[in-house]
């Protein structure tokens, strides 16, 4: 496929995204501004070609409804629209960094662990639900784990790392991040998906990647107004809601307690006052205690 025909698919979706709904003369009229047209509208015969092109290729469905409108669909679903906008976010990362070429010192990247090696073989894995087998070398192992078979049900990417969720023959349910597999092979053994597991039910009230069986709380946390500007442009979870005064936001969520929960809010330093539950007020006392007596009598 090549980067033109991408250009025009990911206009088409991130149009979509935008106006939610819309009509082919709609469509066009917008269609005809860009510099993919050449001043003429886009037809009928090559935008179903592209709707085929973009099921196909990225596994986005652009729906009709009765009225002749437009839109894509199960972006009502929050799972999907994270889907949609990591697909157009990452294509419009790839094309302006392919307009910037290779120019020494004008850009600066992110030292990211990858997992390119092993992530195309568990999404292949998913796709017929075959178990797989590697080797783990985990940070709180002294050697590697050697012949882990796992079903992997879930992959999820976090703070720039891909992790799988999935079943270990006979250890549970586990999350395992990618970065520190050595060797992986897909296996002729089969596995069913448990028909009430989801993304949403494991991670849909959680920060990050560990999975809890704990109540879902609510967790309010005020801050300052400086940080809740940063909280507003960049979420830290889905259920955010926010409650502003003059000098100061109270933020609320839904979530379970976990480590990265945790972490988070630690992150923030003084712009963030835990509210409820006492629970995780004691539990961020209790951390900044420790922290303080690490620096005792230096």
């Amino acid at each position: 496929m090549t980067q033109p025909l991408i250009e025009k698919y990911m206009w088409i979706v991130d149009t979509l995204a935008k106006y939610r709904k819309l009509s082919r003369q709609d469509l066009n009229k917008l269609w005809m501004k860009t510099r993919f047209s050449n001043g003429n509208p886009l037809p009928e015969r090559t935008f179903h070609h592209y709707r085929r092109g973009i099921e196909k290729s990225f596994n986005i469905d652009i729906a009709c409804d009765d009225y002749g409108y437009y839109y894509i669909n199960n972006q009502d679903n929050n799972e999907a629209r994270q889907y949609t906008d990591w697909i157009l976010n990452s294509n419009a990362t790839t094309t302006a960094l392919q307009e910037l070429g290779t120019r020494t010192g004008r850009v600066e990247m992110e030292d990211v662990p990858s997992a390119r090696e092993f992530l195309p073989v568990v999404t292949r894995a998913m796709v017929n639900n075959n178990k797989i087998v590697f080797t783990y070398a985990g940070f709180t192992k002294s050697r590697p784990e050697v012949g882990i078979l796992f079903s992997p049900y879930f992959i999820k990417m976090y703070k720039q790392r891909w992790y799988m969720y999935g079943e270990k023959d006979g250890g549970g349910l586990r999350t395992y991040a990618l970065d520190r597999v050595t060797e992986m092979e897909i296996t002729s053994s089969f596995f069913k998906m448990p028909p009430h597991l989801t993304t949403g039910n494991v991670f849909g009230h959680t920060i990050g990647i560990t999975s809890s069986k704990a109540d879902v709380r609510n967790v309010v946390i005020r801050t300052t107004a400086t940080r809740a500007k940063y909280l507003r442009a960049l979420p830290l979870h889905h259920t955010q809601k926010e409650e502003m005064h003059d000098f100061y936001s109270v933020f609320t969520y839904r979530l379970k307690l976990n480590y990265e929960l945790v972490s988070e809010l630690m992150a923030m330093g003084p712009d963030v006052v835990v509210v409820a539950p006492r629970e995780l007020q004691i539990i961020i006392t209790d951390r900044l205690r420790a922290t303080f007596d690490n620096y005792q009598g230096l």
